[in-house]
């Protein structure tokens, strides 16, 4: 589907757009990319499995098309909906012209021209480009009538119009079902898809990933700022602190112009990398100063 030999060429190409992989999540794109599979990634929120798909439309210049999952979100929402203002104009502009049949009127109503396209209709359709990258974010959050659907429509790369008929993609599009796994998605869908979980990154990982996300920080304020969080993430927080939250901490630490951390600096940007105000009260005071002292013991040992 897309030209990659090796593991190594699509690790790169993902460097390229700033997305930093380990080996088997490299090779779980490639066998993905290599085989026409859907690629189903499960993990904590913030961990870069929604950044992964649009790091790989960059790297393949494709379009990226993104379904956000919601509760109550079914097939026909996704896939299409008709114009229904446009279609009343239509039919008052044809009743005052009193020169249509009944047939035609249909038939034009009922056509390209008055059909919105939701994002899996989008996906199946040509592109000059080649096949989209379809993004299906947060799956977990729909009921199991949609993910029913889903399986179809992914089994065969079409979806049905009842006005229309059947629209069969000329080429797969490459999709990427993401989940946080707030409940279990149904074996049946994740059997149609290669799977990978995606953890938090190790320390090393992730001084790589904020590298290439902030290149603009200072080596030794990055190694603190990467050491505090992975300290968080061994605390008794309500939501842990993600990848995503270390790149913005690093970048409002920049922006005010921070060299090393302080505890009065971290309660200051706290809201940076905890996203509960429960998590935001356990870290006021000596509870950050503690965590900065074992960041700075456990540096100046390494």
């Amino acid at each position: 589907m897309a030209g990659f030999d090796t593991i190594d060429a699509v690790q790169e190409m993902l460097a390229a757009q700033g997305y930093v992989c380990d080996r088997s999540l490299g090779t779980v794109v490639f066998l993905a990319l290599r085989l026409g599979r859907p690629l189903f990634l499960e993990g904590e929120a913030g961990v870069g499995k929604t950044e992964i798909a649009k790091a790989l439309a960059a790297g393949l210049n494709r379009r990226l098309i993104r379904l956000q999952c919601y509760e109550g979100l079914d097939a026909a929402t996704a896939v299409y909906e008709w114009n229904f203002p446009a279609q009343m104009v239509a039919i008052r502009t044809a009743e005052a012209a009193g020169d249509r049949s009944r047939a035609d009127l249909q038939a034009e109503l009922f056509s390209d021209d008055y059909l919105i396209e939701r994002p899996l209709l989008d996906a199946m359709r040509p592109d000059p480009l080649g096949a989209p990258v379809l993004l299906i974010d947060e799956l977990d959050r729909t009921d199991e009538p949609f993910e029913a659907f889903l399986l179809e429509a992914l089994s065969d790369f079409q979806v049905t119009i009842p006005e229309l008929g059947t629209i069969i993609a000329p080429e797969p599009p490459i999709v990427i079902v993401t989940s946080n796994r707030t409940r279990e998605v149904h074996d049946a869908l994740k059997r149609r898809c290669l799977y990978h979980w995606v953890d938090y990154p190790d320390f090393d990982r992730e001084m790589e990933i904020l590298t290439a996300r902030a290149p603009e920080a200072a080596a030794a304020l990055s190694r603190e700022v990467v050491s505090f969080v992975q300290h968080l993430r061994t605390e008794d927080l309500f939501k842990k602190p993600g990848v995503a939250e270390t790149i913005d901490w690093a970048k409002c630490l920049l922006a005010l112009d921070v060299i090393n951390l302080s505890p009065e600096v971290i309660s200051d940007t706290l809201g940076a990398i905890l996203k509960y105000q429960d998590d935001i009260q356990k870290l006021h005071g000596s509870e950050a100063k503690r965590i900065l002292d074992q960041v700075k013991s456990s540096l100046e040992v390494a």
